[in-house]
């Protein structure tokens, strides 16, 4: 399977790479661009502040960018966070994408898409202040109505980038447990 990963606001962290590794050792082609340049930070909070300097449209640009010369071979969008927008932004109107993974994050469904079975698979921390609960029923609703074949993982008591063990969110548990079902996903793909 071919899976763009787009980075947290936090940056193009380690943790970033070590998702990466263990997608491409279990068997997958990994495409990690660098949306922020080389700039990292070392919370959410941090990492806000870049993805404000540099502007969210922009990122967006560069994430489609950095998607482009690989759509044709039919990607799995995945990405945590912020990279979870955009992976679920470009996802959703790619007519050719595989797959939505998305760690810790959601993007709004335009009314008028339509993504007859596209396979979507959601892991989220829960409670989550960036992902409130009136929130994430309302976009599973919408990706029901676009057609999409929806999963949910909810994570309680996990914080919000808990699959990141560089980050005061990091729940060891909650990480293996979403790597163990992401990989599957994957897996189920191919």
């Amino acid at each position: 399977m071919n899976i763009m990963l787009f980075h947290s606001s936090a940056g193009l962290r380690p943790a970033v790479h070590e998702a990466a590794e263990r997608m491409r050792a279990a068997g997958h082609e990994v495409y990690v661009p660098d949306l922020y340049d080389g700039r990292i930070a070392d919370s959410v909070e941090e990492g806000v502040l870049i993805r404000d300097e540099i502007g969210q449209d922009e990122l967006l640009r560069r994430a489609v960018v950095a998607a482009a010369p690989y759509s044709e071979k039919g990607l799995v969008y995945a990405g945590f966070s912020l990279g979870a927008y955009f992976a679920a932004s470009i996802g959703l109107a790619d007519v050719k994408a595989r797959g939505l993974l998305l760690l810790h994050g959601t993007s709004d469904v335009p009314e008028d898409i339509s993504v007859d079975g596209l396979p979507t698979q959601l892991h989220v921390a829960d409670p989550d202040m960036y992902e409130p609960d009136d929130w994430l029923n309302s976009w599973y609703l919408d990706m029901q109505r676009a057609g999409a074949d929806v999963e949910v993982f909810r994570y309680r008591g996990a914080g919000h980038l808990y699959t990141d063990p560089g980050l005061a969110d990091w729940d060891a548990e909650a990480a293996e447990r979403t790597w163990q079902l992401a990989l599957g996903f994957l897996d189920s793909l191919g």
